[in-house]
């Protein structure tokens, strides 16, 4: 668990005596290759971490799956609309490899929230963090060309080319696999 404490002091510095009252509430959970962690419609109890693996968020529409963010170590992961505001999931969240993550239920954390101001800035902080990352890529989404986007990508997150399908990346990269696969075809050897 240091490693995980050493993570959680960097997003803020907890004192030792919250962060030892943090900690135990996580517990450690396994999926499989393809296992949901959540579905769309279903109301989020856990925050994740994920220590293993790669997992993949996803909105499903007429069909056809818009992907919405990878996380990997070290991350946290989740549906944080879901989570936060006790609402069903208008997404799903996959486990695209074998995952291994700690699992934390956030009633729990409400409850160390209310007794502890340094808790409840450790969980202000990583929302702020989150907010950050999901205005940053709506900017770029929205401002950058499809071969930027792509490019970003792979300074961001190149070891995804090789454990994610390609299908999902270009989702994620808002464009069509042929697109992708052109980007990809233009790649230095």
């Amino acid at each position: 668990m240091e490693p995980f404490a050493d993570f959680l002091r960097r997003i803020y510095p907890v004192p030792d005596a919250d962060l030892g009252r943090i900690l135990p509430l996580w517990q450690e959970v396994h999926f499989g290759r393809r296992e949901f962690i959540t579905r769309a419609g279903e109301v989020g109890r856990y925050l994740y971490f994920v220590l293993e693996g790669i997992q993949r968020s996803y909105h499903l529409r007429d069909g056809k799956e818009y992907t919405l963010a990878f996380t990997y170590p070290p991350s946290f992961t989740g549906i944080p609309e879901s989570v936060l505001v006790r609402q069903p999931s208008p997404h799903f969240l996959e486990c695209i490899t074998p995952s291994r993550l700690l699992r934390l239920p956030y009633d729990k954390m409400e409850q160390l929230m209310l007794e502890s101001p340094a808790a409840e800035r450790l969980m202000r902080k990583l929302t702020e963090q989150i907010l950050v990352g999901v205005l940053h890529r709506q900017t770029e989404l929205l401002t950058c060309s499809m071969a930027e986007r792509f490019q970003l990508f792979l300074r961001r997150s190149p070891h995804l080319l090789n454990a994610v399908p390609h299908k999902h990346l270009a989702s994620y990269l808002g464009m069509d696999a042929t697109n992708f696969s052109k980007l990809l075809n233009q790649l230095p050897v």
